[in-house]
C-alpha cells in the first residue's frame, strides 16, 4: 500500500469515527477500517482532544466528550422522524437506558413501557415536572422514539413485532438487548451516582470536572484539548466566544492545531478576523446542511441571503415571516404546495432559523435574531452581465 493511500484510508477511518463515535463489529466493514487504523487514531484523539477510543472484538466507541453541554442546536432525531427531541422524550431515553441497564437479555416493547412508567413517578422526577404514563399517542409516540433510537445506535436488535403496532394499540415488539453496546453509551469523567449538586449544571460540571490544573504543560495541554473539540465539533468557532486564555493560546497555535485536524481529517482552514473554521469540502461531517434540497432547504437559503444582505445585526422574527409570505408567490412552482398557504410561514422560519443557529450562522433570542459574521457569505451580490447583452 502507497503512503498516500496510507494516509486517506486513515482519514476516512477518522472521519467515519467522527460520524458514528459507535461503531459494531456487524458492520463490518466500517469495524476494519477503523480497528486497522485503532492505533493511530487512540494516539491522535488522545494528545489533541482528551478523548479516549475504546475497541474490542465487538465495538469501537470514540468518547467524543463535547466542548460544551449548553449548545442546544443539534438535537437527537431519529431518521424515521426529523421531529427533534423533546425535553420529555430526552427524559424517556435516559429512562429506557436505565431501565435496560437492569433487565434481562430481551425485552418486550410493553414491559419496557411498564417500567419506564415506573421509573419516570421518582419523586425528583415528578417534582421537576415530569409526567408519563402512555395515556396518549403522543406519549406513546415519545416512547417509539426513544427505542428507534437505541435500535439505531445497536443497543436494542428487532427481533420480532412492530413500534407502530405498539403506538396504534393493536401489537407489541420484542428486542434483543446487547450489553456490550450498552455499556459504552455514557461519556463521562465520573459517574453520575459520584457527583453531588443540587442544580443540573452543578452535576455536570461535577461529571466533567478533571480537578485545578498545576503545571503549565497541563494547562496548555486542557486549552489544546478544548479549542481543538471546538473546531472539530462547530461549524465556526469565534474569538469572542473565547475567554483571554484560550483567545491567546488559539492565537498563537491556531497553524499547529488546524494543520494536525487537516492531517487527520482533510478538513481545510479558514481563517477570518472574527474566528477559524474547519471547512468539510466533502459535506458529509455535518448533521445540518447549507445549502440543501426541498423547500426549508431554499428557504433558509433565501433568510440567510435577506439576513446577510440587509446590513443590520438584529432582525425581527415577525419581519422575516412577513417576507417569507411575500416570496411564496415568486417561488410557489419550486415549493411543496402546503408550504404556499400564508399560514406555513411561520413554521418554515422557525425551520430556518433552527438550521441557521445549528451553523453557528446567528443566535436566536425570543422575538430576534442576531446575525453572526459568517452570515456574511450569503451575501450575493448583483449579477454582472459580461459581454454584449443583445447576443
Amino acid at each position: 500500500m502507497s503512503v498516500v493511500s496510507s494516509i486517506d484510508d486513515r482519514q476516512r477511518a477518522a472521519r467515519l469515527l467522527l460520524r458514528h463515535p459507535l461503531i459494531r463489529s456487524s458492520d463490518a466493514d466500517r469495524f476494519r477500517l477503523v480497528r486497522r487504523h485503532a492505533g493511530d487514531l487512540a494516539e491522535w484523539f488522545d494528545i489533541n482532544t482528551g478523548w479516549v477510543l475504546h475497541r474490542d472484538s465487538e465495538v469501537v466507541r470514540l468518547d467524543r466528550e463535547p466542548a460544551t453541554v449548553t449548545d442546544a442546536t443539534h438535537p437527537f432525531a431519529t431518521k424515521a422522524s426529523s421531529t427533534p427531541f423533546s425535553r420529555r422524550r430526552y427524559v424517556v431515553l435516559m429512562l429506557c437506558l436505565s431501565v435496560l441497564e437492569r433487565s434481562d437479555s430481551q425485552i418486550a416493547l410493553g414491559r419496557l413501557a411498564e417500567q419506564v412508567i415506573l421509573a419516570g413517578g421518582a419523586d425528583e422526577l415528578v417534582s421537576a415536572g415530569f409526567s408519563f404514563g402512555l395515556t396518549s399517542r403522543e406519549e406513546r409516540g415519545d416512547l417509539v422514539a426513544a427505542v428507534q433510537l437505541l435500535l439505531h445506535w445497536g443497543v436494542l436488535s428487532r427481533v420480532a413485532g412492530d413500534e407502530q403496532d405498539f403506538v396504534r394499540e393493536t401489537g407489541d415488539a420484542l428486542y434483543d438487548v446487547s450489553r456490550r453496546v450498552l455499556s459504552q453509551l455514557l461519556v463521562t469523567r465520573r459517574g453520575p451516582s459520584t457527583v453531588g449538586g443540587r442544580t443540573l449544571d452543578e452535576r455536570l460540571n461535577g461529571m466533567r470536572d478533571r480537578g485545578a490544573a498545576p503545571t503549565d504543560e497541563l494547562r496548555n495541554r486542557r486549552l489544546r484539548h478544548r479549542l481543538t473539540r471546538r473546531l472539530l465539533d462547530d461549524p465556526v468557532l469565534y474569538f469572542a466566544e473565547l475567554t483571554d486564555e484560550e483567545n491567546a493560546y488559539l492565537r498563537s497555535q491556531r497553524a499547529a492545531i488546524s494543520r494536525r485536524i487537516t492531517e487527520l481529517t482533510g478538513l481545510v482552514p479558514e481563517q477570518r478576523e472574527e474566528g477559524l473554521a474547519m471547512v468539510d469540502f466533502d459535506d458529509d461531517l455535518s448533521d445540518v446542511r447549507m445549502p440543501e434540497k426541498g423547500t426549508e432547504g431554499h428557504v433558509t437559503l433565501l433568510i440567510a441571503e435577506h439576513l446577510a444582505r440587509s446590513g443590520e445585526v438584529i432582525h425581527d422574527v415577525d419581519r422575516l415571516v412577513g417576507a417569507v409570505r411575500a416570496w411564496a408567490p415568486q417561488f410557489a412552482k419550486y415549493w411543496r404546495a402546503g408550504a404556499r398557504d400564508s399560514a406555513a410561514a411561520p413554521e418554515l422560519v422557525e425551520v430556518a432559523l433552527a438550521r441557521l443557529a445549528a451553523l453557528r450562522l446567528i443566535t436566536r433570542g425570543e422575538d430576534t435574531v442576531e446575525a453572526l459574521p459568517a452570515l456574511s457569505r450569503f451575501a450575493l451580490a448583483e449579477p454582472t452581465i459580461l459581454g454584449n447583452p443583445k447576443l
